[in-house]
């Protein structure tokens, strides 16, 4: 990354955490009439985002907190949610392996997003839209509980070793011109960065990290992103060696992208891996 302050950027708008006195809160459903869905404000801090394909090569999971990789999925319609289990989310478990050693990968959910102008997210009716926060999915408290949820009884002795999660993220349809993915490298986000954000589901309450500015934080995004490449997001990691651990992201308006360029449709899955 010596040739960090060389690469093309573009000059984006991204949305942190405002300041606040009570804890941040987000509704992971369309809320009732007259209860606001966030008490989250924005505070927006136009950024150098950096064109990460000529540094792709050097940028690994366990330094910058995500990575760049080619990948060809034999999934036809990523639509089709039973087709992506049961096709893409081997394929995925394969790649996770492969990039990180990992003993053992679990793929636990995805996300299709299909971005409609105007229609805010979880809106009922509508598809699931681009996130413009900048967030980091999991925490160190909700990111363990996730794997209990999900693994039960399993689950204490995976925890004993080395746990992470990792979300891998690419476009439905490219080249992706419109808001595409921020990714800040890891090494320049402090823990006191990261804000616990309860995220309230209608049966339970989930944690997520929003993030604090600071002019430090280096952004990076990969231009043009096409349907055979991916990005692996690092959301957690249970090492606490120097590696990272928490990579925020988010959806941006590239400003360098033309009119009418076609909506975003990207599809994340998140994992965990586990290292015996």
């Amino acid at each position: 990354m010596h040739s960090f302050d060389a690469l093309p950027h573009v000059a984006g708008t991204l949305n942190y955490l405002a300041p606040m006195t009570e804890r941040p809160r987000t509704l992971a459903f369309e809320p009732p009439a007259g209860v606001p869905g966030t008490n989250i404000a924005p505070e927006p801090h136009l950024v150098p985002i950096h064109d990460a394909r000529p540094v792709a090569s050097d940028i690994s999971l366990d330094r910058e907190g995500f990575a760049v990789l080619p990948h060809v999925s034999l999934t036809r319609d990523f639509y089709d949610d039973d087709e992506v289990r049961r096709t893409y989310y081997p394929e995925a478990e394969r790649l996770l392996q492969q990039v990180t050693g990992a003993s053992r990968v679990f793929v636990f959910d995805h996300t299709v997003r299909r971005r409609v102008p105007d229609t805010a997210d979880r809106a009922a009716g509508a598809p699931r839209q681009p996130v413009g926060r900048v967030h980091v999915d999991h925490t160190e408290t909700s990111a363990p509980q996730r794997i209990r949820d999900f693994l039960g009884e399993e689950a204490e002795a995976l925890l004993r070793g080395r746990a992470q999660v990792i979300n891998i993220w690419r476009p439905i349809r490219g080249p992706l011109r419109d808001a595409p993915l921020a990714v800040c490298d890891a090494g320049s986000v402090a823990p006191e960065d990261l804000i616990a954000s309860d995220l309230v589901y209608r049966d339970r309450v989930g944690e997520t990290y929003s993030v604090r500015y600071q002019p430090h934080h280096r952004w990076f995004y990969v231009p043009e992103m096409q349907r055979d490449e991916v990005l692996l997001l690092k959301c957690y990691d249970s090492a606490r060696d120097g590696r990272a651990r928490f990579a925020p992201h988010t959806a941006f308006e590239d400003p360098t992208a033309p009119d009418g360029v076609p909506p975003r449709e990207s599809i994340e899955l998140r994992a965990f891996v586990f290292h015996a």
